[in-house]
């Protein structure tokens, strides 16, 4: 099958409204759409909200056999389908099919007189699914006779902080990381592009970087190392009840303007050790980005042989502490900030810690 893009990513959720205000408060995504029973999509409510190419879909189970009802009361709100663009959905749903993938749904066409979309869901990792999406006519009509589209919703504004989403971390146990590898090179032929082993203190985790061929499908897959001290990653497929969608890192091209902004509309980042910055000059010599604007902000900055990259973690606010946002600035680069992976989880770790110790500080 060949992945042409990234159409969009739904989150299943508590309350669509409310996780639809929040994003759009904080993160600046606007509204796109509407969807529930009267629009033809039974038992649930959905808000389409876009911002750049982003495109994020938040369901709601009005009864406790909807789906995404069944994926909340395990996991908590969360990522519960990666949307895949291809040229044929009908096509690509018999290939993988057939390459010994689970169907959920077999292919659907929505349409209208403007527009027609096609649809099809196989079974991905833990309880994520991939939908496969056709689209022809005009493509800013999101799921025609499902969601209603609002007024002006297919165009984008400059102001725009977040831009497309840029990569994907999943988790999954201990001994699936080599087998999830290998089912998103198989299915969708997506090339193994990177791995590495991280350590961070008595903790470890595997990582592997899959990719498809277009590069619009960019996943970071991570395992824990169970001969190590327990950390983060033990800690989210715990809390989250399995294998998952740990962070979801949308690419800027303004990163201090972005977490400036973000911060001041309430967005708690992960804290960076000053001592980082101190040994940033020696370690990289000149950065894009005066060292002095990234210090206050929590901001991490690496270097691969295409050029720099800027990122940071927001904190979670999910009741769980599982999902988060992640935002990245490439001047160039290519590669997912390898010298950066363990100050990113290890802020990660800080975070989590406190947490920790403010529960039991409670319990007593």
């Amino acid at each position: 099958m060949k992945v042409l893009d990234l159409d969009h990513v739904e989150f299943y959720v508590a309350d669509a409204s409310a996780a639809a205000r929040s994003l759009c408060a904080a993160y600046g995504f606007r509204v796109y759409g509407h969807g529930g029973p009267e629009t033809g999509l039974a038992g649930q409510r959905s808000v389409l909200l876009g911002q750049g190419d982003i495109r994020l879909l938040l369901t709601s189970g009005l009864h406790a056999v909807h789906p995404a009802s069944q994926f909340v009361a395990r996991h908590g709100d969360g990522v519960a389908v990666i949307a895949l663009r291809t040229d044929r959905a009908a096509i690509a749903y018999g290939e993988v099919t057939e390459a010994g993938t689970a169907g959920l749904s077999p292919p659907r066409a929505w349409e209208n007189d403007a527009a027609r979309v096609v649809t099809a869901e196989v079974a991905g990792f833990g309880d994520v699914g991939y939908r496969l999406v056709e689209r022809s006519g005009d493509e800013t009509d999101f799921q025609p006779g499902a969601i209603e589209m609002m007024p002006e919703s297919g165009a984008g504004s400059g102001r725009d902080l977040l831009r497309r989403i840029d990569h994907l971390a999943v988790c999954v146990p201990a001994g699936e990381l080599d087998s999830t590898v290998a089912f998103h090179e198989q299915v969708f032929g997506c090339a193994l592009t990177f791995g590495e082993y991280i350590e961070l203190g008595n903790q470890g985790m595997h990582s592997k970087v899959v990719q498809s061929s277009s590069g619009a499908l960019t996943l970071t897959i991570i395992e824990p190392d169970v001969s190590r001290t327990p950390g983060q990653i033990d800690d989210f497929l715990a809390w989250h009840d399995g294998a998952g969608v740990q962070h979801v890192a949308y690419l800027t091209t303004d990163i201090v303007r972005a977490v400036r902004t973000l911060a001041d509309r309430g967005v708690e980042f992960a804290v960076t050790p000053t001592g980082y910055y101190d040994m940033l000059g020696q370690r990289l010599g000149r950065t894009d980005i005066a060292v002095e604007a990234l210090r206050p902000l929590g901001i991490l900055v690496d270097r691969d042989h295409w050029g720099q990259m800027f990122q940071i973690f927001a904190k979670s606010t999910h009741i769980r502490r599982t999902y988060f946002a992640e935002l990245i600035d490439r001047h160039g680069a290519r590669t997912f900030g390898t010298s950066n992976i363990p100050a990113l989880y290890a802020a990660k770790e800080r975070e989590l810690a406190e947490i920790r110790d403010t529960v039991g500080t409670n319990r007593a």
